[in-house]
């Protein structure tokens, strides 16, 4: 990278981290509970940056408006709650990059549509809460991801331009709002997505097909 950049955020499920094992045993444990068959854990993998609303639409066929919707997903959260942490690792090879940045003494912060009642137990329990320079949920803001507060308030807090700022997401909603923020962008095809080809059309100023190419695009 020509410029080293003032700060470098990540989305958080994903993205940073490997949430995936989590919600397929928690969406799997309540289908259970239910008298159902688990679902495939690649096809939980694929929606769960989409969050829980798509977990339970997957898991139970059921959409905000019928009744037994908020039950389940009250139960789905309190499963989950539970056990943020008990499968969740950071992407192999991420740990590396983030050393990186700190060696290169560029802050690094966490931007995520993920509730505060769950990111920051996680990231706690991932000994990432000493080394982040911010941690922004939707609590925080008045609006969320593709609006660019977050990514605003983020810099805020770290002390750091948008403009010479980086934001790496997995969704087409991190891309918009890292460019409505200013912030040179970067999708992430490893993540959680349904398409994985359609990562081409977020209008991302880079695209990183594996953590290997997002360390690469970093340096």
């Amino acid at each position: 990278m020509a410029q080293q950049p003032s700060t470098v955020l990540f989305d958080l499920d994903g993205t940073l981290i490997d949430t995936a094992p989590d919600f397929i045993r928690c969406l799997n444990l309540l289908r259970s509970q239910h008298g159902l068959q688990p679902l495939a854990p690649a096809t939980i993998r694929r929606s769960v940056s989409n969050g829980a609303r798509a977990m339970v639409r997957l898991g139970f066929d059921l959409e905000p408006e019928h009744p037994d919707y908020l039950a389940k997903h009250s139960a789905f959260l309190d499963l989950y709650e539970q056990g943020v942490a008990v499968e969740t690792r950071l992407f192999e090879g991420m740990d590396s990059i983030l050393q990186n940045l700190e060696a290169r003494k560029i802050p690094w912060g966490i931007v995520t549509n993920k509730p505060v009642r769950f990111a920051e137990p996680l990231v706690a329990a991932l000994g990432l809460a000493e080394r982040c320079s911010a941690v922004i949920c939707p609590d925080h803001v008045t609006h969320r991801k593709p609006h660019p507060e977050a990514l605003y308030l983020a810099c805020e807090q770290i002390g750091a331009s948008a403009a010479t700022g980086i934001y790496v997401g997995d969704h087409q909603r991190d891309i918009e709002a890292g460019n409505n923020a200013g912030m040179k962008t970067i999708a992430v095809r490893y993540g959680y997505i349904e398409e994985p080809h359609t990562v081409d059309l977020w209008q991302a100023d880079l695209i990183a097909d594996t953590v290997k190419d997002l360390a690469k695009l970093l340096q």
